[in-house]
């Protein structure tokens, strides 16, 4: 549902859409509308989106916004993004209020997942 002057869609850039896909469909069950060989949409997903072909990547190091996860599992988040080749950035670490880590697309677009629960 559209609301007015709300945050309504994000798009991240992607050297590799094939990739890119793979990845996002592999650990988080993402389903994507590809539109021609350079855009392809997500919806549903918590906040609806997309991904357009680019030679760029979203960082914070370089004063990118920062798109965090939410996990009810971190470990095994973390272990997913792993297997499915994405790279750990910062390892887990603690904050008031839960714990989380940074991890890397296939296009070195960086995100975090944090949870609010200890680990089992």
């Amino acid at each position: 549902m559209n609301h007015h002057e709300k945050i309504n869609y994000v798009e991240f850039p992607a050297k590799n859409m094939a990739a890119t896909r793979a990845f996002f469909a592999e650990v988080f069950g993402w389903s994507f509308v590809e539109y021609g060989p350079d855009y392809m949409s997500f919806s549903n997903e918590g906040l609806d989106g997309g991904f357009f072909k680019a030679n760029l990547s979203c960082s914070t190091s370089n004063g990118s916004a920062l798109v965090v996860f939410y996990s009810k599992d971190l470990e095994h988040t973390q272990s997913k993004i792993e297997q499915a080749g994405g790279s750990i950035m910062k390892p887990v670490f603690s904050f008031p209020g839960g714990r989380r880590f940074h991890f890397g697309d296939p296009n070195g677009n960086e995100y975090a997942v944090w949870s609010d629960r200890d680990p089992a």
